[in-house]
């Protein structure tokens, strides 16, 4: 196969160009003096790809991580954004369901984000903790935790009382053949945490999947959009939200629906399997061509900080990234990364799975980590052979079935 050159124009119109193509000369011609061509006119393709790889590895040097404990602490790490709204936020903070794949990061920079405030609110996690180190993690780390089957009532009547819960409980993956057990998370146990925390506020993890596939020149579906999910992972998902709004009018209950498009960390998400076929040779599916990303810790602390917005009746709130993404694109930039021409299947459709989240943005700000910050920490963790939870998202499903 062919080696992939990039386009030596590709990055003609960035800032501080001609430094960094000097810099990247530079280091091409040392390289050279080891070869045993001829050296007079070098090949402009390479002083290029060198430019490419010099933007990565700059970065990389100064802000890249390669562990998980470094990763930990980057999506765990408060912004003044986050310790400004928690010094005037009342009372601890109670997760629910906090042993997913986001719970744990979120539990910790809330517990960093009470502490920089100054405050003495206590952080509680509730899982039923089938990963034994997850609970000590946690615990070492000065948040409280509850071992516990949510669906058992007993224990659901047991839990502390907290002003405010962060609901991050449900079930998406290996719904198909199990609907009733999804149903029962995403719709049935939310009535029974509204009824049991009535007086608190609640931020209750949605998901932009509630949505239908929009033509993709709309930009993607703002709040303003009716609902139309598709499969039944999704139909649960609105369900969760119409039995938190059902009981946010009956008690009077401050609640907050957050509907979230695609959080990332190194670990997984849609930015990691992209890369992954890239480096590895493998097809990338192109039927749902434009996507948004948001880093997890963005979304970590956007959903802390919607404790604060939460109303009678529930408030709906779209979450990620400022930006709609070609997949496309994404490969071509990872493969200029990693020296390699990606390889496609399928073609792009006229419509997707998009969220518009200008709102949240307004209300909230913008992401603090860009799309191509992502992009580079990915690449680096990957080089790094960084592990991976193996968490597929399955973001190019159109048929709702998961």
């Amino acid at each position: 196969m062919e080696k992939y050159r990039p386009n030596r124009f590709v990055l003609l119109n960035r800032p501080k160009f001609i430094g960094r193509f000097f810099c990247a000369l530079s280091r091409f011609t040392d390289d050279l003096k080891s070869l045993s061509f001829n050296t007079s006119k070098p090949n402009m393709e390479n002083v290029n790809r060198y430019l490419i790889r010099d933007r990565y590895h700059r970065f990389e040097e100064v802000r890249s991580m390669r562990t998980v404990s470094e990763l930990e602490d980057r999506l765990s790490e408060p912004s003044d954004r986050l310790v400004s709204d928690l010094s005037a936020l009342d009372g601890d903070i109670l997760i629910l369901g906090v042993g997913g794949k986001m719970g744990p990061s979120l539990a910790k920079l809330a517990k960093r984000g009470v502490e920089a405030a100054g405050k003495n609110a206590r952080i509680i996690g509730v899982s039923r903790f089938s990963s034994g180190h997850l609970q000590k993690e946690l615990e070492k780390a000065g948040i409280e935790t509850v071992s516990a089957d949510l669906l058992d009532e007993k224990a659901l009547d047991g839990l502390p009382e907290a002003q405010n819960i962060i609901y991050m409980a449900g079930n998406k993956f290996g719904t198909t053949g199990k609907e009733y057990f999804t149903w029962a998370m995403n719709a049935y146990l939310p009535g029974r945490v509204a009824e049991r925390y009535s007086h608190s506020r609640i931020v209750s993890f949605s998901s932009g999947n509630i949505y239908p596939l929009t033509p993709i020149e709309l930009g993607g579906a703002s709040e303003e959009t009716a609902p139309a999910p598709i499969g039944e992972y999704a139909q649960s998902c609105l369900g969760r939200e119409r039995i938190f709004e059902y009981f946010s009018r009956k008690n009077n209950t401050p609640i907050l629906n957050f509907r979230l498009n695609y959080a990332i960390d190194m670990r997984y998400g849609i930015l990691l399997e992209i890369a992954s076929a890239v480096k590895e040779g493998r097809p990338i599916d192109l039927n749902m061509g434009l996507v948004n990303v948001i880093w997890q810790g963005d979304a970590n602390e956007m959903a802390i900080r919607s404790l604060a917005l939460c109303g009678t009746p529930a408030v709906t709130l779209n979450v990620t990234g400022p930006e709609t993404v070609s997949v496309r694109w994404l490969a071509e930039r990872f493969g200029e990364a990693f020296g390699t021409r990606p390889q496609f299947t399928g073609t792009e459709q006229p419509t997707a799975l998009l969220n518009n989240a200008s709102t949240s943005h307004q209300l909230l700000g913008y992401p603090n980590v860009s799309l191509r910050q992502m992009m580079e920490w990915t690449i680096s963790w990957i080089e790094a052979g960084g592990d991976t939870l193996g968490k597929p998202t399955h973001f190019q499903q159109r048929e709702g079935v998961f």
